[in-house]
């Protein structure tokens, strides 16, 4: 398999994803694999080399009753993949997140007895709700790259292949940080006390929950005038998006507001925001994780469309939301999720946050999670990659 360049599918949905695709990238060059990578990808990816075939942002939909309208868009992105790997096979297949879509490309890759391995980077949620979803990814994936020690435990009891990779964030990240040397990364004034309010990244969730974010920055800034609140925007559809929304605020709260875009590929501006603050308020996902990496005191939040929360609900196997609290097995943020998402119990959350000791309490707890997560044993992404391609998947090793 080294005598020849290496033929790479690789799929992202959300910068997240981005951020990994392009690392994993990264090592291969660094481990001077030669290597091609196409499929979907981000920026951060493309600026790598990656040949993207469709915009990131196609696969960025979110909730059950939100996917079935764009169905249609999903399916045919999904069949266009498949003819072009079925003229031109990849020799890897490697689904970065995007559960939903991914793990059925990969089905479908499986079905057309096409020559391609098939890697599942990031475990989807199966551990956590409609488990039985296991035994689709064991007749569809190779492997599944796992970001957390408890993920390929889960695995092992289903006989599915997998290896802990580790969170690349956890040792990106340093364990001493900072909130001046933040604060004037960004340019802001450090004599300032900053609120990060992160409603998501997706245009469905700020229509969902930028209002409540503003709602209750509204109510938090009458109490506390001392605070401004930072918002990013990844890219300029999502600045063009919540400019709208603040056109529907007073003049007073706008004033507070501090919107900030990306200057470069790399679509940090989140965690730069979020490293910045005194407090973090977001929606739940995977920046919950990066926000407790660096150690900001923070509440989650979070609210799908009616009728996805009831079907949804019905099937959580775990009591928590946020990858805090599942690392941590036990409440160490607050969740506020569907009817207890409203302004006035974000904003009351919030004021918690002010208090010094409680957030020096939730700071500490998030530091030692960090340190956990370095001190598991993990594996190279790139050898366990090559070990499929190289020794086939039941033989691999890798379990």
């Amino acid at each position: 398999m080294q005598n020849r360049k290496l033929k790479i599918g690789m799929v992202v949905g959300e910068v997240s994803g981005d951020t990994l695709g392009a690392k994993l990238i990264r090592s291969f060059r660094e481990q001077g694999i030669d290597a091609e990578f196409e499929g979907i990808g981000g920026p951060q990816m493309i600026a790598e080399g990656f040949k993207s075939y469709y915009p990131m942002d196609i696969l960025s939909v979110m909730g059950i009753v939100e996917v079935l309208k764009d169905l249609k868009k999903l399916f045919a992105v999904r069949d266009g993949l498949l003819e072009i790997w079925s003229k031109e096979p990849v020799d890897v297949f490697v689904g970065i997140d995007a559960p939903d879509f991914n793990l059925r490309l990969s089905k479908s890759l499986k079905q057309k007895n096409l020559p391609i391995k098939t890697v599942q980077y990031v475990s989807p949620s199966v551990w956590a709700w409609r488990q039985g979803r296991v035994h689709g990814i064991k007749a569809s994936i190779d492997l599944v790259l796992c970001l957390f020690p408890f993920e390929k435990t889960f695995y092992k009891k289903f006989d599915v292949p997998a290896a802990f990779v580790g969170h690349p964030l956890a040792s990106q990240l340093p364990l001493q940080n900072p909130l001046i040397e933040a604060k004037q990364e960004l340019g802001l004034n450090v004599e300032h006390k900053h609120i990060a309010l992160l409603p998501g990244s997706r245009r469905g969730e700020i229509e969902r929950l930028g209002p409540l974010v503003l709602d209750a920055a509204k109510i938090v800034s009458q109490k506390h005038p001392e605070y401004v609140f930072l918002i990013p925007a990844i890219n300029d559809a999502r600045k063009q998006q919540i400019e709208a929304l603040l056109q529907q605020y007073p003049a007073d709260l706008v004033d507070k507001v501090c919107l900030l875009d990306n200057t470069d590929t790399e679509s940090k501006i989140g965690r730069q925001v979020m490293n910045a603050s005194n407090i973090v308020a977001l929606a739940s996902g995977t920046a919950t994780l990066e926000a407790m990496l660096l150690h900001r005191p923070m509440v989650t939040f979070y609210k799908l469309n009616w009728l996805t929360y009831h079907l949804v609900k019905f099937l959580i196997k775990i009591p928590y939301y946020s990858l805090p609290n599942i690392i941590a097995g036990k409440k160490v943020i607050r969740e506020l999720i569907q009817h207890d998402a409203t302004p006035e119990n974000l904003a009351a959350e919030i004021e918690k946050l002010m208090n010094i000791e409680t957030a020096q309490i939730q700071a500490m707890q998030h530091i030692t999670m960090h340190k956990q997560l370095l001190s598991g044993n993990s594996e190279d992404p790139v050898q366990a990659i090559l070990n499929i391609l190289n020794a086939g998947t039941a033989g691999s090793g890798i379990t």
